[in-house]
């Protein structure tokens, strides 16, 4: 005998349970015989198909059964098994741990159609695996998908669609009866059926009523197989029939009568809407006292005169047409005995009695007496409803006899005039009463509810699938009230009509099928009915016989996770059900025992998966009609680990935290890293970056507090780490501030704390303001430690007080709780004078006596003022007194510098505060009268001179001496043709001393100097001019260094004189030496003339590197030295060792932030310099001498490598938020910065600088407003910059250091002075001048000539700005002559100098362009010479002329 079977391979652990074997067989009409119901559909899993052990032929009821029960017991241990090794673990303290994917996640289509198949058969469907191979050769009969509602009702505007749709294998056709009678479809040209479909169409467009195709209507769907039914389908065409037309009479009724309107709709289909309006179309307010009923009309309970304002109209609204009709309105008019309809009554608690009503008890308007009865159905909605009237208008409250009302069906309507019970049962039947009740007397009604029911299923038949010679069995039961009748049908025609079958048997509600053949395959329909209803099923029997085929791909790949577990699933499809085998890489032996395990339904389960279990495995199913096999590929990986988890970390707010979780997993998988915050995903915002093994949340704040989990998962698997972020900010405020125990001087404050945020609170500061001082100020009263949340508060008198509070934990401060109430104190006289009185002269006649005033605090009572006393010292004359309210007085006609005994004393409306205590102050000073006498001048070295000098007479001074000052000028220097400035200096000697010390000047130089006294007024007059020469001294370091190798057999170094030469130079000393990493060579000195600026060395040594060292001498000796190296070889490797770091960071005098320059003197120079490593080449500051202007590159604190030429190399932003790259271009009195970020749009930004006095400035900035211009500046003076964020000041710059530029100067051969380069500019002028001249009056006639051209006059065999890399920032038709090797005033640049240029510099500042470049020498000539006069020795130089006219 051969068996259907359909069967797949197991997933991890079972869902539906198998069902047990009972009378029924799984409720699915099949008897105890047969044992393939359990066999077929035995437990599924996601993705297979789990079917009982393999077939065991055996003859015989008794085996047959034997093999069911055997079947049922294996599968019940293998879903028990499957279960438990699916049951969660417990999860621990760390949520961690590989969540196993399996090979299928979501089953493919051809699982779907293999469980499909299995779950029919369980659940009594129809439906076979949805394989389209499959479902294209087997035979099925004919099953209803579609049809219209029982009771079909039409809109007669609109064609009629009676729906009727089926399938089946070969595709069914379609007949129709009407009113149980054929129904001919070709005779009616209105009629038609949709193609491949039973739905009937019937078109009106032509003509023709609805009505006419009214009746009863039932769809045939047939073929071979069989005869499926649809319902009777009652057609019924809407109906909204016209209201007929009255003349009502006006209603009578005395007011706090009831009254009913009664609407009496038109009969429609279905039954119409009801709703009461006037006939303005106003609704009809509704109430406990006036409401609609159920049946559509509208009761008063009592009428009140207020109601015969309006009318009453109903209205009738049909669902189909979208109609509404109208009845004529109601028209009341109320007899009353007080006609005055006050509407401040409406409310009144006695408004009947107000009104003469007469109460009365409460009455039954519906339904009327004290019984009634109610029929409903089950499943629908049962209405109870009770209406009363009575005076005052009475409560309606429901019960239920014997019980309570359903509460989770039961609800109140309409004022709870109605009782609604949705979805009633039988239990709902019973005895009702609702009870009407007022202040006069109550009365119920009893309604009484029977429950009826239409037929409804208890057991529905279901389609059989059956194999030859299998049994099975239909079952049809059905409830109702009362019990229905069940008439079987064998395609659509009556049972008892049919052919005798032996192989069938019926018994009631169950037909029985023995042995089942291919000719039993019909078409049942089981039909139910009683008085209220009928139900229509249609089930069909199906035989099949098919040979083993596989439902899945070929050659499948599956990916599972190393000592996991799984299964590998082999879903098929059979009649008989086939056996299955499985096989590995081809060998021969059954898998079966040991690390494999094969379940009754043939899925293969690999209890831990190895490295070695990897492979192919081959399932077979054989059947008598044939066998069929598959592949799948089992592929073994490595499991995903988080080896490196995020900890629990505690942060302040501000700050940057980093949560780390480094993860290991097998690479031929695709890893994705997530964050899960609080366990949902976490948005990556512009505060956080996530990296592969870390997530940085920069700038933390208190909504970032809580959990973060680290998800790395790929497709197979993931793992989980979880930590905690604890965000310390600063505490909330302080609320409920309370003042109590109230008293003269004291009151004790008390506040609640606010959150501490995670930080503990640690103090508490009370604040005080008072309205009559200083309103609005706020003062720190007192501070309290943290654990206090009440303190008494020491008070002044008469002061009205407000407090408030703030809390401070260690991340900061709180927002200033809210004021408390204002306390204010009795007055009382000041226990204090004003502090801090002091009398100074203004003028040489007068003295100003100051001191500050007292505050609210101190006043004590209002009208506050000061007596103020004074008499002059020593001469105990009586004192002057006057009364002041402000803070100071003048007393005049003093004489010049005379002590004052001084005296300030409070008062207030309240009386004199104590007695004051005498202060000593002085009158005003003049200017002195006598200078130093006797000046001696003594040299101490080429740079500082000792001085000596007689002091003056006390009296002289006509003031206090504040110090001797020594006045001094740079007259020549002894060097021939060097222009020096002859700005006056000073030198200060505080106190009345005889001798000092005067540093800082220029050596082998002529000085003048002359002495004064000070006073607090101002000098006093000059002392006799003394002249003295400082020696000679060592020169500065040689500028402008430079070394190039052109190839490999020669090194050419080139340099400039010194910018100071401080003497007459006699040569210049080069050490050098050859060096290879750590190793040295040997040391080798040159000797030069004072002429020569260029040598050439002839390399003994290709590979090695050379350092070099190159000083000038003077007779005093050799002066700084500078060190240059040369080039490295382009294949030299860069060490590794140490990464690089920039130059030094310095400022010139007059240039912007710049590299350490390899020409400068290191000894004099006064710039902060950071530390470096020699692994980076040192940087040349380039400076054009052919142009006007002196340019310094600029660089940054933090700065790229940096080429010879002085360009920047790239630079790439940093991964993080932070700043650099900040640039300083300074001026004398401002500075232009600019800087980079990676911040995001919006950021703000505070630059701070501190000067050399350590005062301190900030200056915010907007986001993106760069440049940022610094204009209050000092010239010379030396800053420290850095930029940070404004919303979080630990992300900042580098700290810079920058000085301003004081003047420039030149110790060059001034050519302007020499008379050939006079003749030749006075020449050029000549020719300009000549040149404009021409050009005016061709313009005048209308000519067009341009005023200058470009010439290039090359005047010198190289041009240094290609030499050394600097370019020019001056305008383009102020540029020099190409070649020049100074500018043609003679004035050079000093650079970063030791010797301050406000010192002995020029007085006069550089002008800059908007870039923040130099216009150019010119100028700074041109101010100088303005500001200083005849002081200058220099001659005018003529080229101003000429760039003027140009």
């Amino acid at each position: 005998m051969r068996r259907l079977a359909a069967r797949g391979a197991a997933g991890d652990a079972g869902e539906v349970a198998a069902p047990a074997t009972d009378s029924t067989d799984c409720a699915q009409g099949r008897s105890p015989r047969p044992r393939r119901l359990i066999d077929l559909c035995a437990i599924w899993d996601p993705g297979a198909f789990l079917p009982a052990a393999s077939w065991k032929s055996a003859p015989g009821i008794t085996r047959r059964r034997l093999n069911e029960a055997e079947t049922l017991s294996s599968v019940r241990e293998a879903q028990l098994e499957r279960l438990e090794a699916a049951r969660p673990r417990r999860p621990g303290s760390r949520e961690r741990g590989p969540v196993l994917r399996m090979a299928r996640q979501q089953p493919p289509p051809w699982v779907h159609a293999a469980v499909l198949f299995c779950l029919l058969c369980l659940s009594g469907a129809i439906e076979i695996p949805m394989d389209p191979s499959i479902q294209n050769e087997l035979s099925q009969p004919p099953t209803i998908t579609k049809q219209s509602v029982k009771d079909h009702i039409v809109d007669p505007r609109d064609n009629i669609l009676i729906e009727c749709e089926a399938k089946g294998n070969p595709a069914p056709s379609f007949h129709w009866t009407r009113n149980s009678r054929y129904f001919n479809i070709a005779k009616d040209p209105r009629v038609s059926m949709r193609r491949r479909s039973g739905t009937l169409v019937i078109d009106f467009r032509s003509g023709g009523r609805p009505e006419e195709y009214e009746g009863e209507y039932q769809c045939f769907a047939r073929n071979k197989y069989g005869t499926a039914l649809s319902n009777r389908i009652r057609l019924q065409v809407s109906k909204s029939p016209l209201w007929p037309k009255e003349n009502l009479d006006p209603v009578v009724v005395q007011e706090g009568a009831p009254l009913t309107l009664q609407c009496n709709p038109p009969p429609g289909l279905p039954s119409p809407v009801i709703f009461w309006m006037s006939s303005s179309m106003e609704p009809i307010t509704q109430d406990k006292r006036v409401s609609q009923g159920h049946n559509g009309d509208l009761y008063f309970s009592n009428v009140m005169l207020q109601d015969m304002q309006t009318d009453y109209s109903c209205n009738a609204r049909f669902h189909f047409t979208h109609t509404i009709q109208q009845k004529n309105a109601f028209t009341l008019k109320v007899l009353t005995n007080n006609p005055y309809n006050d509407s401040s009554l409406r409310n009144h608690p006695d408004m009947y009695s107000a009104r003469g009503v007469a109460e009365r008890t409460p009455s039954f308007m519906y339904p009327q007496g004290t019984a009634s009865s109610q029929m409903v159905l089950r499943g629908m909605d049962l209405l109870l409803e009770c209406i009363a009237s009575g005076v005052p208008t009475p409560d309606i409250a429901w019960y239920k006899k014997g019980g309570d009302l359903p509460s989770d069906k039961a609800k109140f309507e309409n004022f709870n005039k109605a009782l609604r019970i949705t979805n009633v049962s039988e239990e709902d039947s019973g005895e009702y009463f609702c009870l009407a009740s007022n202040k006069m007397g109550s009365t119920r009604h009893t309604i009484s509810v029977r429950v009826k029911a239409a037929p409804y299923w208890l057991d529905e038949p279901k389609n059989l699938i059956l194999a030859p010679g299998e049994d099975g069995r239909l079952v049809c039961r059905a409830n109702g009230n009362p019990k229905p009748t069940v008439q079987w049908m064998i395609n659509g025609e009556p049972l008892q009509s049919a052919p005798p079958n032996p192989n069938r048997e019926v018994a009631g509600d169950t037909i029985i099928f023995r042995d089942t053949q291919i000719s039993s395959r019909a078409v049942y329909q089981c039909n139910t009915s009683n008085e209220h209803g009928y139900l229509l099923a249609n089930a069909f029997v199906s035989v099949l016989d098919v040979p083993p085929r596989m439902l899945s791909p070929r050659n499948q790949l599956i990916r599972v996770i190393l000592y996991n577990r799984t299964r590998l699933d082999c879903p098929f499809f059979g009649s008989p059900i086939p056996t299955l085998r499985w096989f590995k890489n081809g060998q021969g032996s059954n898998l079966d025992g040991g690390n494999y395990h094969v379940y009754e339904n043939g899925s293969l389960e690999i209890k831990m998966i190895r490295k070695e279990d990897q492979g192919i495995y081959t399932c077979v199913a054989t059947n008598i009609l044939g066998k069929a096999e598959n592949q799948v590929r089992l592929e073994v990986k490595d499991p995903t680990r988080i080896f490196r988890m995020p900890e629990d970390q505690v942060a302040k707010r501000g700050t940057t935290v980093q949560l780390e979780c480094r993860v290991k997993h097998d690479p031929s998988l695709k890893l994705t890293v997530s964050w899960l915050k609080d366990d949902e995903p976490l948005y990556i915002g512009n505060r956080m970056k996530k990296e592969d093994d870390s997530l940085t949340i920069f700038g933390v704040a208190e909504r970032d507090q809580g959990s973060y989990t680290c998800v790395a998962s790929t497709e197979l698997d993931q793992d989980l780490a979880k930590a905690y972020l604890t965000v310390l900010g600063r505490p909330d405020r302080p609320r409920d501030l309370e003042l109590t125990d109230l008293a003269e001087r004291s009151v004790r404050l008390t506040w609640i704390p606010g959150d501490d945020n995670n930080s503990p609170i640690t103090d508490y500061v009370v604040q005080f303001e008072e309205d009559q001082f200083q309103p609005g100020v706020w003062h720190d009263h007192s501070k309290f430690p943290g654990s206090v949340n009440s303190a008494v508060l020491q008070l002044s008198p008469y002061v009205n007080y407000q407090f408030r509070v703030i809390a401070i934990n260690e991340v900061g401060s709180s927002h200033p709780s809210l004021p408390s109430e204002r306390y204010r104190t009795s007055g009382a006289p000041p226990e204090s004078n004003p502090a801090d009185v002091k009398g100074e002269g203004t003028r040489k006649n007068n003295m100003e006596i100051t001191w500050t005033p007292m505050n609210a605090t101190s006043a004590f009572g209002p009208n506050l003022r000061y007596i103020v006393k004074w008499r002059r010292r020593e001469t105990r004359e009586s004192w002057n007194n006057v009364t002041v309210w402000g803070s100071r007085y003048v007393v005049g006609q003093t004489p010049v510098y005379v002590p004052y005994e001084i005296r300030v004393q409070a008062e207030n409306d309240f009386g004199k505060g104590p007695e004051p205590d005498t202060v000593i102050g002085y009158s005003g000073e003049d200017y002195p009268r006598a200078a130093p006498t006797d000046v001696k001048i003594r040299v101490l070295n080429s740079t500082a001179i000792s001085l000596q000098w007689n002091r003056v007479y006390p009296d002289t001074v006509q003031g206090q001496l504040r110090e001797y000052r020594a006045y001094y000028w740079r007259e020549s220097s002894l060097l021939k043709n060097l222009w020096v400035s002859q700005k006056r200096q000073q030198a200060s000697f505080p106190g009345d001393r005889p001798r000092g010390v005067v540093s800082r000047l220029f050596p082998y130089s002529n000085y003048k100097l002359e002495m004064v006294v000070v006073n607090g007024r101002g000098d006093g007059p000059r002392s006799e001019t003394k002249e003295f020469t400082t020696p000679e001294g060592v020169p500065s370091a040689p500028r402008r260094f430079r070394v190039r190798q052109p190839n490999l057999e020669t090194i050419n170094l080139e340099w400039d004189h010194p910018e100071h030469p401080n003497g007459i130079l006699i040569g210049y000393t080069l050490k050098y030496l050859a060096f290879n990493g750590t190793k040295l060579g040997k040391q080798i000195v040159e000797n030069f003339s004072p002429n020569q600026t260029k040598f050439t060395m002839q390399r003994a040594d290709p590979v090695s590197r050379y350092r070099f060292t190159l000083s000038a001498r003077t007779q005093v000796g050799s002066g700084e030295a500078v060190t240059e190296e040369s080039p490295a070889p382009p294949n030299e490797a860069t060490p590794t060792a140490a990464p690089p770091t920039w130059p030094p960071t310095t400022v010139g005098a007059t240039g912007a932030v710049s590299s350490t320059d390899a020409t400068a003197p290191a000894a004099t120079t006064e710039a902060t310099t950071v530390p470096t490593i020699p692994s980076v080449a040192p940087t040349t500051v380039a400076t054009t001498t052919a142009a006007t202007t002196t340019t310094t590159a600029a660089t940054t604190a933090e700065r790229p490598p940096t080429t010879a030429s002085g360009t920047k190399m790239p630079e790439s932003a940093p991964d993080r938020q932070s700043i650099w790259n900040v640039t300083v271009l300074p001026n004398s009195k401002w500075a232009n910065i600019t800087w980079k970020h990676n911040f995001g749009p919006g950021t703000d930004f505070v630059v701070e600088y501190i000067d050399s006095n350590h005062t301190k400035k900030t200056v915010p900035v907007k986001a993106q407003a760069q440049p940022i211009q610094l204009t209050d500046l000092y010239p010379g003076m030396t800053y420290s910059l850095r930029v940070y964020s404004r919303d979080n000041e630990g992300i900042s710059s580098t700290i810079i250091t920058f000085m301003t530029s004081t003047a420039y100067t030149n110790n060059q051969a001034d050519i302007a002075t020499q008379g050939w380069f006079i003749g030749l500019m006075c020449a050029i002028a000549l020719l300009v001048l000549i040149l404009l001249i021409v050009c005016f009056i061709k313009r005048s006639r209308g000519g067009k000539y341009p005023v200058r051209e470009k010439k290039d006059v090359p005047l010198g065999p190289e041009d240094p700005k290609e030499e050394d890399g600097s370019f020019d920032y001056s305008d383009e038709d102020n540029k020099p002559l190409q070649g020049s090797q100074t500018s043609l005033d003679g004035t050079i640049k000093q650079q970063e100098s030791d010797d301050s240029l406000v010192d002995y510099g020029e007085g006069g500042e550089g002008q800059f362009n908007e870039d923040g470049s130099f216009i150019g020498q010119y100028t700074v000539k041109k101010d100088k010479e303005e500001t200083e006069g005849n002081e200058s020795s220099e001659a005018t130089s003529p080229v101003n002329a000429i760039y003027s006219l140009a």
